[in-house]
């Protein structure tokens, strides 16, 4: 896996780019200087809990012949002060699915992606406590 980084403009603005040719930009807000013309590398990382649970989640339910209609993932992330860096501290993931699913599939299908199978929250993991909720059809599901 390889990732370029390539400088846009004179500020924090940045063109990355995978070895398959996919673009994403990077930037720094404007009271850091930047010109917002991309999310943060911090957000990227919510971004990728978000992508990675959801390609696990929605890849576990297909197998298990569930209909999703819907699925929707809302992920924050607190920061806690650690020398002159600020990394994550909790993050918490809201799935909302909708469709002819089974409650203790959808369940499992979570659990089993933050505990076995998503490589970006077992990356954060040792730094950051991951919450998460799942909601099906308008109902929480209790874990």
């Amino acid at each position: 896996m390889k990732i370029t980084l390539n400088r846009v403009n004179e500020n924090f603005h940045f063109e990355l780019k995978n070895d398959r040719g996919h673009i994403v930009n990077v930037d720094a807000r404007p009271d850091f200087g930047g010109n917002d013309m991309g999310p943060s590398p911090m957000e990227l990382l919510l971004m990728g809990v978000a992508g990675c649970s959801a390609i696990d989640m929605i890849s576990i339910l297909k197998k298990q012949r569930q209909e999703i209609t819907s699925f929707k993932a809302e992920v924050e992330g607190e920061r806690v002060q650690m020398g002159e860096a600020k990394p994550f501290k909790d993050i918490h993931v809201i799935f909302s699915l909708e469709g002819n699913i089974k409650e203790d599939k959808a369940a499992k299908a979570a659990q089993l992606s933050f505990e076995k199978y998503c490589s970006v929250s077992k990356t954060l993991e040792p730094t950051a406590t991951i919450h998460y909720k799942v909601i099906l059809n308008g109902a929480a599901l209790e874990k």
